[in-house]
Formats: structure tokens, C-alpha cells, sequence
């Protein structure tokens, strides 16, 4: 008696077979033949055994083997933006070693033996698709948040008391080694992203950009910063990542900041082990008593993404009474 595992096999096997004796991928336009356009249809790349001449000029002048190792260098993103050019670079793009690297690199915290169980357990072994559909934090860029308050100025005479509109910006990089930079100022993002970077993070200036750590589960992003000083204090940021379309990641939602004192053991430790002095913490918790445990409920505005590429462009170099007739994308 034949088990279903060898009837499934042999129709898999039926399948492929007559997909390979195909000649064509043919997409049917039965609106062309009203106008008597006749298309001509295109194999797809090394989907055949017989020899096929391209008639693009550059597709004809650029082996095969040089066209990959371009690709090789590409980021993701540039990846997806080429594969949109014609349909051979389309599927060669679908290479699953393009995306397997990306993969393996965005999620490095975790290991390469637990990427793999989630590689193979929650995407099938598509390592697009693991890119596309799992949740990550982007580090080709800024994660940017504007925040703006009123506060009220002096009274001139007997007008009324004038307002001033008070604008001020969080910014944080992302590494894949777990480390992240972090720094709030009232510079448009087009400065600041010059020096978002680890050499200012390890200056003593008073301008200087702080590090901390952080890690991501499943959406969930905890993070933490050591602030030093006379009363040194950890600063402890909750973020949820999500998108506007999938695989975009371009939004983090602020879930809580938190201000806590440390005592001077915790203090005189590495930076790199911050997140792990505070893990378990409660929200009120201190271990300095000079300096107590402070939730902020204010300024809590979630995180817009800014690509390296568009920070000259972005709208949040906008002046504050024009932005607000902008959404970022």
C-alpha cells in the first residue's frame, strides 16, 4: 500500500518536472489584444535548461556572476528597491543568501542556533519572509521623537501673559551588538546626525551622546542608560516596535521612562552591564536614596524612523508651527 508521504512526493515531483519543461512564464493580457499589442513573454532567470540571450544591453554586457556580487553588497532595503527594476533581477534577488546574512545580523542577540529554530518553526525556512513579517529594530538610521509644551512667559504691562512654545527631540541609534545610543536636544535632526555616533558617545563633552544597552523580544524593547555623575542614575526605557506597512519597523511607541538612583558598586561597573543591574526592577525601585524613582508620564510621543539618506529632507527639520501640518513618513 502506498503511504500519503510517497504519493505527496511523486505529485510534487510531477509538478516540478513539467514546470521545468516549460518555456515560458506566460502572463496572460487579454486587454493587449484588443489594441494588437503582442507581448512577448520573458523566462524567468535560470529557470531553464536551454540557453537564453537577454536583449538588454546590460544584462549582456554584465556576467552573471559579477551581477550577484554586486547584489551581495546591497543592504535589504537597496535590495528591494533593485528588485523592482525588471524580472530578472527580480528573481535573482530572491536568492534566500541575500536575505539569510540580513537575517542573521539584525537578530544577532539572539544566536544563530535560536534564529535558526525560529527560521524553520515560524517562517517555513524563508529567510524573506523571516525579514519581512519579524519584528526588528532598523539601524540604518535615527529613531526620532518630537515633543513640544507650553510654558507661559512674563507679563509686559497689562496685555495678556504671552506663551512660548517650547520644542525639544529624542534620538536613539540602534547597533545589532545590543548597544544604543541615545540623546535629547533641541537641534533639528539634519545636526544631529552627524555625530550620533560611538566616538561622541565615549567624549567627555558636555554635548556628548550617552550609550546604553538594550534587547528586543518579539516587539518588546527594553532599554537602559547609566548617567554618570555625583548621583548617578539609570535611566530605564520600555518601547513597543511596530510599522506603518509590514516590514517597514519605522514607529516604537514609549511605553515608560523611568529615572532611578544607583549605589556607587553599581555605578563603578561597566556600562555594558547596566541593563543587566537593573533587570527585575520595580517600577518605584532606587538603591540610592538621594535619588528617587521618577515615571514620567510627559513627553511620551512615539518614535518616527528617519533613514541616514532622508535626514537633509525629513520634515522634522521643519520649523514647529509649519510641522505641524506635516506627517512623517
Amino acid at each position: 500500500m502506498t503511504s500519503d508521504y510517497a504519493v505527496k512526493l511523486a505529485a510534487e515531483l510531477e509538478s516540478a518536472s513539467r514546470l521545468k519543461a516549460a518555456q515560458f512564464l506566460v502572463t496572460q493580457r487579454p486587454w493587449l489584444d484588443l489594441y494588437g499589442v503582442n507581448v512577448r513573454p520573458v523566462t524567468p532567470f535560470r529557470s531553464l535548461s536551454k540557453p537564453f540571450v537577454d536583449t538588454a544591453l546590460l544584462h549582456r554586457s554584465l556576467p552573471d556572476e559579477l551581477l550577484f556580487e554586486i547584489f551581495s553588497k546591497m543592504s535589504p532595503y537597496t535590495l528591494g528597491r533593485a528588485a523592482c527594476v525588471c524580472r530578472k533581477w527580480r528573481y535573482t534577488i530572491r536568492n534566500p543568501v541575500f536575505w539569510r546574512n540580513s537575517c542573521l545580523r539584525a537578530w544577532q542577540l539572539n544566536g544563530i542556533v535560536e534564529n535558526y529554530k525560529i527560521f524553520q518553526s515560524m517562517y517555513h525556512g524563508l529567510w524573506r519572509k523571516m525579514w519581512l513579517l519579524r519584528p526588528r529594530l532598523r539601524t540604518d538610521g535615527l529613531y526620532v521623537s518630537r515633543n513640544t509644551y507650553i510654558r507661559v512667559g512674563l507679563a509686559e504691562g497689562r496685555t495678556t501673559n504671552p506663551v512660548h512654545i517650547v520644542c525639544y527631540y529624542r534620538y536613539m541609534r540602534f547597533y545589532p551588538s545590543g548597544r544604543f545610543l541615545y540623546k535629547n536636544s533641541s537641534q533639528k535632526v539634519k545636526d544631529v546626525a552627524k555625530y550620533m555616533n560611538v566616538r561622541s558617545a565615549r567624549s567627555e563633552s558636555s554635548d556628548s551622546v550617552f550609550s546604553g544597552q538594550y534587547t528586543l523580544s518579539e516587539d518588546k524593547v527594553e532599554a537602559a542608560i547609566l548617567y554618570p555623575g555625583l548621583r548617578p542614575t539609570v535611566l530605564r526605557i520600555r518601547l513597543r516596535l511596530r510599522g506603518t506597512v509590514q516590514g517597514a519597523n519605522n514607529r516604537m511607541d514609549l511605553i515608560s521612562l523611568v529615572t532611578s538612583g544607583v549605589n556607587d558598586v553599581e555605578a563603578s561597573g561597566s556600562d555594558e552591564d547596566i541593563l543587566g543591574v537593573v533587570e527585575g526592577w520595580e517600577e518605584d525601585e532606587t538603591h540610592n536614596p538621594d535619588v528617587p524613582a521618577v515615571s514620567h508620564k510627559r513627553g511620551l510621543t512615539p518614535f518616527v524612523f528617519v533613514p541616514f539618506d532622508e535626514v537633509e529632507k525629513s520634515v522634522l527639520n521643519l520649523p514647529v508651527e509649519k510641522m505641524d501640518y506635516f506627517v512623517p513618513g
